[in-house]
């Protein structure tokens, strides 16, 4: 039986989502000799670490590596021939990587390679952490003080980019899931029509993450560092900070309040918000109910969870019982 047909349920009955260990990645000393040899030989030393990491939910290679003279790098690799959507995003966020001005908290790119079997890229090592969880205000903040930054930086885009509106239609899709499999879904007319009017709510001049996580954010002691800039689109300012805040509300925080007080959300047409979570809720219902992937076991886990989650921001917005 299909996990939506069972209707919402408590996010906090859930399995829990194992935060900073969701990845199954390919692991430094399982890339070809030869093309390790071609990091050190980019890299200018020998590498004597390499420490995975375990958050996320991509296969490809993400590691730490230490050098013989001490310097660290943050590599990411992936097979064109076995993790082709991997490496095809890589690919993607070289390029975006390269069009970022310079100054924003974002690790910069050292180098990139790419030939015909490899997509590498080495970046800034940040000697940082991912977000406490559950979120910690303090920290909930200090990602949102940069995703405000970032925000204001990147408007307009230094790029072109497809609109928000036009790479995320697909995600209505979810909704005829829901439909299907669950007819019964309590208020579900009124959650199609605010999901179907989401290209208007979200349009706007600025370069959107679209992955704002806590596993794609590094704290350090003075700011907090957004990472993974494979999927930017253009849009409205707001949208990656409703998106974070979508899991500091399932972790128990007022994410109303929050978006009370924060500069990119206190005045945004609160309809407007509400198009963008039953948007996700609904592309979240549908992903759910597919069979897990090999390379990435947790991610059913945490769509399941964000799937809940998202229903209930909404329908504690929406008045609905």
């Amino acid at each position: 039986m299909p996990l939506t047909a069972r209707g919402p349920r408590d996010p906090s009955s859930l399995e829990p989502v194992p935060h900073g260990r969701t990845a199954r990645r390919l692991d430094w000393l399982l890339l070809p000799p030869m093309t390790r040899r071609l990091v050190e030989d980019l890299f200018g030393t020998t590498v004597v670490e390499a420490v995975s990491v375990e958050a996320g939910y991509t296969p490809g290679l993400a590691s730490v590596l230490t050098g013989a003279d001490g310097r660290r790098i943050f590599l990411k690799a992936a097979s064109k021939k076995a993790q082709r959507p991997f490496a095809d995003a890589y690919r993607e966020e070289i390029q975006k990587l390269r069009s970022l001005p310079s100054g924003l908290p974002v690790p910069h790119l050292l180098w990139s390679h790419e030939d015909d079997l490899w997509v590498l890229l080495a970046l800034e090592y940040v000697d940082g952490h991912n977000p406490v969880r559950p979120w910690q205000r303090a920290e909930l903040d200090a990602c949102l003080d940069t995703l405000e930054l970032v925000a204001q930086t990147l408007t307009p885009p230094p790029m072109r980019l497809a609109p928000f509106g036009e790479e995320f239609a697909d995600f209505l899709d979810g909704w005829d899931h829901v439909r299907a499999t669950a007819p019964d879904w309590p208020h579900l007319d009124e959650a199609v029509a605010l999901a179907g009017r989401y290209a208007a709510a979200s349009a706007g001049n600025t370069l959107v993450h679209t992955d704002a996580r806590d596993d794609n954010l590094l704290l350090t002691a003075g700011r907090a560092y957004l990472c993974d800039w494979n999927w930017p689109v253009q849009g409205a300012a707001w949208i990656d900070t409703v998106c974070l805040l979508m899991s500091a509300f399932g972790d128990g925080l007022d994410a109303d309040a929050v978006l009370a007080e924060r500069r990119l959300t206190r005045t945004v047409d609160p309809d407007d918000i509400d198009s963008l979570l039953a948007l996700f809720c609904g592309y979240f219902l549908a992903r759910r109910d597919e069979p897990a992937p090999h390379s990435s076991p947790y991610l059913r886990v945490h769509q399941d969870w964000s799937a809940e989650v998202a229903w209930a921001w909404l329908a504690q917005r929406r008045g609905w019982t």
